[in-house]
């Protein structure tokens, strides 16, 4: 018990962390009982909100800081893994029942009717923004002076891995929504167009980073390493290889399920254009026989 205990304490502890997940966890069991949530979503949610407090909040912090491909592996749980588990249990409804009606009313929807919020939820869904900051943001903080720096300063730090939490729930959100459009920000189709334009710009700067013959990251030697016996090119290939390997196929994934709700959205489509049909016919068969 005192060795997990031991690691569940934070490295550097983030008040804005623990309120966030806190928050986030009272919500969805309040809203779970009301939104009739199934078995499986609720162990999607669960294990998709343990592993961003997991990457965020506990000791194996130093190591993300310590070593780039740890720091890889947390910004593939805090971009990927973690959203699209959470992004995939469907937790809107939940999360909506789970604040209180008269807070509802009183604060959140005046805040969402208004035209500057419809404005920027317009432009942050949009699918040509919602693919370039998915893959952008990856870019930008791999960016050698950017990183460099990010590692340096707390702020940027912290600024860089929630930047990555929100995005990464923004994109799997849209990606992976069940409902046809509208209420869906996007048609079935488009959702797929989306996540696989997402593959090939992350297999690219993986290997990049993987077949760069240099140190592209020296902050990390200069910090000290937080495992001495893995050389530093060494640290960038698996870094690389994390990037380009599982987090294509996290993307891959997204796709086959968008492709799932799609043919499941367009059989019912079928079937109701059809009941719809039959619905017609039968006035004109009872008005030929009565004839």
């Amino acid at each position: 018990m005192s060795f997990l205990l031991y690691w569940l304490e934070p490295w550097e502890p983030s008040p804005t962390v623990v309120i966030a997940v806190l928050l986030a966890a009272v919500l969805f069991a309040r809203g779970a009982r009301k939104a009739r949530v199934s078995i499986a979503r609720h162990v999607s949610f669960w294990f998709g909100l343990t592993a961003l407090y997991v990457a965020l909040h506990t000791r194996l912090d130093y190591f993300f800081e310590h070593e780039f491909f740890m720091h890889r592996l947390q910004h593939l749980v805090l971009h990927h893994l973690g959203p699209f588990f959470i992004a995939l249990s469907y937790p809107g409804a939940a999360l909506r029942a789970g604040i209180p009606f008269s807070w509802r009313q009183r604060w959140l929807k005046p805040v969402l009717d208004k035209p500057s919020a419809r404005i920027a939820l317009r432009v942050l869904f949009n699918p040509i923004v919602a693919v370039t900051l998915f893959v952008g943001l990856i870019y930008f903080w791999l960016l050698s002076p950017i990183h460099f720096k990010a590692m340096l300063d707390w702020r940027l730090y912290r600024a860089m891995n929630w930047s990555m939490v929100i995005d990464g729930l923004m994109f799997w959100w849209l990606v992976l929504d069940s409902r046809p459009a509208p209420p869906a920000r996007l048609a079935p189709g488009l959702r797929i167009l989306v996540v696989i334009a997402a593959i090939p710009p992350q297999i690219m700067l993986g290997a990049y980073i993987f077949f760069t013959p240099h140190e592209l990251y020296p902050i990390y030697s200069i910090c000290g390493r937080a495992f001495t016996w893995i050389s530093p090119m060494r640290d960038q290939q698996i870094g690389g290889l994390l990037l380009w390997i599982p987090g294509s196929m996290m993307s891959v994934i997204g796709a086959l399920i968008a492709i799932r709700h799609w043919l499941r959205l367009s059989t019912r489509e079928r079937l109701v254009s059809q009941r719809l049909k039959d619905f017609d016919a039968k006035p004109e068969r009872a008005a030929i026989s009565v004839g």
